[in-house]
């Protein structure tokens, strides 16, 4: 593996740790597709440290049993935006 995959994996994995953010996030603050982030975490990271591994591993599996809250969120936050743009005058919704 290149150096600098793994200089990526290991600042990716590091960053997750000390924010607890999701793969999303971490692809924005890195710069790269979400794929290559979830890549970087689930195989490459595996081959590289396991001990940092097992830990991403926790917070991602985390993210997944709140995702439904986090989208429900999303959406309330989306209509409540809406509806005050309504209320304000403008009529433009998108």
């Amino acid at each position: 593996m290149r150096t600098d995959i793994k200089t990526r994996v290991l600042e990716e994995a590091k960053y997750i740790l000390q924010t607890g953010e999701t793969i999303r996030e971490t692809a924005k603050r890195f710069h790269v597709s979400k794929s290559t982030v979830h890549k970087d975490l689930q195989e490459r990271l595996k081959q590289l440290n396991k001990d940092i591994y097992k830990r991403i591993v926790i917070i991602l599996n985390y993210h997944i049993t709140i995702r439904h809250i986090r989208g429900g969120q999303s959406t309330k936050n989306k209509y409540l935006k809406q509806k005050n743009n309504v209320v304000n005058g403008s009529v433009n919704m998108f």
